[in-house]
């Protein structure tokens, strides 16, 4: 044995390590939609959710990531700590397809050419090759992402046969009998060891494949190894208390200790398991007998599906434990605490996790401001004064909303790897905006309605009537908004437009109407700032909602991403026959209805021109 020798190993480790890093990433990235749809749907029943978690973790290929999500999808109330318990246990239990898959190691294809395709040495170089293909070529969906699983995989294993190449070496020094055979001979050090080693690596795989590498020595007995096994569960599951704890709720914080307290029994069980096994004599043959890849990998099954069958009544004991252990979070009500709660940055590893929470705060943002407008509307008509209140308060929660989110998009951000995901987040970000200024278009409306109240002036019946016409108008705009926000609805952000364009032309005709009744001293003087100030709010609301309907349309088409604006304008243009026939609709219906609040003006007072509107002023 040499420098080099030791240094072989170590850049095996490396590759070893970051091959797996690299491959669990890209599978939790392409498969984060199909985890956040199961994860939704666990119920009641721990078996469920056992097989859940097991299959859930298979997948991405990381038990931490499975439990620390399943403990952010509790600390936001999407998952109950009860419904949390069986994905805790599957996830041991899913967390060993690493390992069988390792063993491939074992595979002996002298003879049989067709089972070479199946060793490490020919899996790594073809793995290799398809991901750079992928990578560099670029045509199929997602083939970036699909291709770095590619590479990971071929970098696991050719981290692998470094390792196991480097231990052939230091076999022969006996460094590695020794080191075993002191580990067999003191069972408490060898757990020690394990948790040691899992705990630094944050994996109890990578822990479970170096043993398994190490194993190419054949100088491994199972009494050495056995327990080295059971002391990575404790590890492992040590290292996902703290990343769970860290800045958590009290039920987030419980899944991590349960996930401790069932390691610990499984520990127990297995060492009375064995121990019991061996005083009988029942593994005698296996005892003083070297270990390959596949034993390890078997009896690192074997332990976790045993031992999780055994424990899975025990759940609800654990959750009472639990329960006394850590004790309820003391908080003050906060309105809208859920949807605040759900962005938790556990959730950055699994990126459309994260992404649902934006999506139901951004809904829940734009009901609120959509509130807060038709409340605003009414003060029109008659102020008061506790209403007015009522908008201030949901304006605040608005804005803790809006700064909520934001900063969270921002961190999530360099978690993104997929193009869809960022093109998502970029709408997001876009309708964080919108949203905040729908809210504070609400605030300035329900000002207007206290400065007339303050001044004592009031809008003319004839001007109340005008201005339910465009009220109604944009209610239908933000039904719509609603609709194309919601169901990512590409035909609901189209109707949007035609009504936009409607609302631009009824404004410019209510001022003309405004003025001529302020000539003919039908209206006051001293309302018509508020009047002219409620036009540009009426204005922009519509604003809003066009961009709201061009982040999605844009979403669903990132074409259009660069030049959004003059698609939409040439809808305005008329050279679209749906917008066009949807204009005349909504032309039809609103200023028909204008025509008849505007008849109930006094007969001698002269009818009013409905001229086309002036460019300058339309929207």
């Amino acid at each position: 044995m040499d420098i080099f020798d030791v240094i072989s190993l170590l850049g095996g480790l490396a590759m070893f390590l970051y091959g797996m890093r690299l491959m669990g990433d890209s599978l939790k990235e392409n498969s984060s939609g199909a985890l956040k749809r199961a994860m939704e749907k666990v119920t009641n029943s721990h078996l469920n959710a056992f097989i859940l978690g097991m299959l859930v973790t298979a997948l991405i290929q990381s038990s931490t990531a499975t439990i620390v999500i399943t403990a952010g999808l509790v600390g936001a109330g999407i998952l109950t700590l009860h419904q949390s318990l069986g994905i805790i246990v599957g996830a041991n239990v899913g967390t060993t397809v690493t390992g069988q898959i390792i063993r491939l190691l074992d595979i002996n294809s002298s003879g049989t050419t067709w089972l070479r395709f199946f060793q490490p040495s020919t899996l790594a170089p073809i793995a290799l090759v398809i991901g750079m293909v992928l990578i560099m070529g670029g045509f199929i969906k997602n083939s970036k992402s699909i291709g770095n699983i590619a590479i990971g995989f071929g970098v696991l294993f050719s981290g692998l046969l470094n390792m196991t190449g480097a231990v052939d070496s230091l076999a022969q020094s006996g460094v590695v009998e020794e080191l075993f055979a002191n580990l067999g001979e003191n069972p408490f050090i060898a757990y020690v060891t394990g948790a040691g080693v899992a705990f630094v690596l944050q994996s109890s795989s990578a822990a479970v494949g170096i043993m398994q590498a190490f194993s190419a020595s054949g100088l491994l007995p199972f009494k050495s190894i056995y327990t080295l096994i059971v002391g990575i569960y404790l590890g492992d599951c040590v290292t996902t208390a703290i990343v769970c704890s860290i800045g958590a709720k009290a039920d987030a914080k419980r899944v991590g200790l349960v996930h401790i307290i069932f390691n610990l029994s499984k520990t127990v069980l297995v060492l009375l398991g064995v121990t019991a096994a061996h005083y009988f004599g029942l593994l005698d043959s296996l005892w003083e007998r070297p270990v390959n890849s596949g034993i390890i990998a078997n009896t690192n099954t074997i332990f976790n599906l045993t031992c999780s069958l055994c424990l899975l009544p025990l759940l609800n004991v654990y959750e009472k434990l639990s329960r006394r252990m850590i004790r309820d979070d003391i908080e003050p009500e906060e309105k809208y605490k859920e949807v605040l709660d759900a962005l938790n940055p556990s959730f950055f590893d699994t990126p459309a996790l994260a992404l649902r929470s934006c999506y139901q705060l951004l809904l829940t943002m734009f009901r609120a401001a959509r509130n807060n407008v038709d409340k605003s509307f009414q003060l029109l008509d008659k102020y008061d004064e506790s209403l007015h209140q009522e908008i201030l308060a949901e304006e605040e929660n608005i804005d803790k909303l809006t700064d909520r989110v934001s900063r969270y998009t921002v961190e999530l951000l360099p978690h993104l790897r997929l193009e869809q995901h960022v093109v998502i987040l970029n709408q997001y970000y876009k309708v964080t905006t919108e949203f905040e200024r729908l809210g504070d278009h609400a605030v300035n409306i329900a000002e207007i309605g206290a400065n007339l109240s303050n001044t004592g002036t009031a809008f003319s019946q004839t001007a109340i009537d005008e201005i339910g016409v465009i009220v109604e108008a944009i209610a239908q705009i933000l039904d719509e908004t609603e609709k194309t926000f919601q169901n990512r609805d590409v035909k609901a952000a189209h109707e949007i437009e035609p009504i936009v364009q409607i609302v631009g032309e009824l404004i410019t005709v209510l001022k003309r109407n405004h003025l001529r009744r302020m000539s003919l001293g039908q209206c006051s003087m001293y309302a018509d700032i508020s009047f002219t100030n409620l036009m540009v709010e009426l204005h922009r609301i519509a604003a809003v909602c066009s961009n709201v309907g061009v982040a999605t349309v844009v979403r669903i088409n990132p074409e259009l991403a660069d030049h959004e604006h003059l698609y939409f304008e040439s809808l305005h243009d008329g050279g679209d026959e749906e917008f066009n026939a949807a204009y005349e609709e909504a032309h039809e219906k609103y200023f028909s209805r204008l025509a008849v609040a505007d008849h109930m003006m006094p007969a001698e007072m002269p009818g009013v021109i409905y001229a086309e509107p002036d460019l300058e002023e339309s929207f």
